[in-house]
């Protein structure tokens, strides 16, 4: 299983939310290319980076920060958040990302989606599939649509996406544990790579994740509160990768 650290960028800075809700912003770091480089020396190799900035203007805006990342370090860096348009997500790629996460977009404009898995390659397309109550929310979690998450992993998995970021919106940086039952209906019910993302709290919620089968765990909060230490992370990596 992957261990994914997140970096969450407002305004070039590294930053949590609880629930997406921008108004509980707390900075951490104002230099998110220092976080990743000390992730790096930690043995960590994979990186979820959201341009939580680009999510709500609905463009790609942090990309220098995603820039500074893959040239500082070796990570495998997944990038999502304001990618709306075909320019924008040759942005990213050429500014360092090794994938793209489409979340929103794959709601609004499925054919669109379509079309950039036929270009791409559906390995470097991961689908985000944002929910709260099992619900898609899009638009940095801003609105809300009646799409049922595992009908949405469905869809798209017809197309041949296999990656899948789950997030429960209700247990994003709220530190109280994982949304085990819901990621355990989508992996009996679809063939999903399925990165679990949302309250993962201690390292218990680590192995539990890999106990059910995810192919990856997301963690961001636990990290930056100290819940977690990147020691943790890396005897967990030593055994299990």
């Amino acid at each position: 299983m992957k261990i994914i650290p997140a970096i969450d960028i407002i305004g070039g800075k590294c930053v949590r939310l609880s629930k997406g809700d921008y108004e509980t912003k707390k900075v951490y770091n104002e230099n998110p290319a220092e976080v990743a480089k000390e992730f790096e020396d930690h043995g960590i190799r994979y990186l979820h980076l959201v341009d939580l900035d680009g999510a709500k203007s609905r463009h790609i805006v942090n990309q220098k920060v995603l820039e500074k990342i893959a040239r500082t370090t070796n990570l495998q860096i997944d990038f999502g958040g304001g990618l709306k348009t075909l320019e924008d997500i040759e942005t990213a790629f050429s500014s360092g990302a090794s994938q793209i996460t489409i979340g929103s977009i794959a709601v609004q404009d499925p054919e669109f989606c379509f079309q950039l898995i036929e270009k791409f390659g559906p390995e470097k397309i991961i689908l985000g599939a944002d929910c709260d109550r099992r619900k898609i929310k899009t638009s940095g979690w801003l609105e809300e649509s009646q799409l049922d998450v595992i009908d949405f992993i469905l869809q798209y998995q017809e197309k041949g996406i296999a990656n899948v970021i789950c997030t429960d919106i209700a247990k994003d940086g709220m530190l109280e544990g994982p949304s085990t039952q819901l990621y355990e209906d989508i992996l009996n019910r679809t063939s999903a790579q399925l990165t679990a993302s949302g309250g993962i709290s201690c390292m218990e919620d680590v192995y539990k994740m890999k106990e059910i089968g995810c192919s990856g765990t997301i963690i961001g909060k636990a990290i930056y509160e100290g819940k977690i230490r990147l020691d943790e992370l890396r005897d967990f990596m030593e055994i299990w990768i």
